[in-house]
């Protein structure tokens, strides 16, 4: 699993490149704040080799809490920017400061 930022000087965006090594998984989707928790909104494209992977543009200036979800089991980012105790959800979330 891996997060890449690339931030746009010409507007207040960051695109955030989401990528996550699934090869026997069916679907990977990343849901967070910027998605309103939305799996349909954050599906990521299964690649010939197996990985997902999906482009976001983001406000800059931001934090946001999300996760993946990998065949509807939730999963943090090993390289998140930092963790987040989340009472709703009863766990941590992944955050993403862009």
């Amino acid at each position: 699993m891996s997060v890449k930022k690339q931030f746009i000087k010409t507007k207040p965006v960051c695109k955030v490149t989401f990528a996550v090594e699934a090869k026997e998984s069916n679907s990977v989707a990343v849901v967070g704040d910027f998605n309103n928790w939305n799996p349909s909104e954050g599906e990521l494209a299964k690649l010939k080799n197996g990985t997902f992977k999906g482009v976001f543009e983001l406000p800059k200036d931001n934090s946001f809490e999300f996760k993946y979800i990998i065949d509807g089991t939730y999963a943090n980012e090993p390289e998140a920017d930092s963790y987040r105790y989340n009472e709703f959800a009863g766990s941590e979330n992944s955050v993403l400061e862009v």
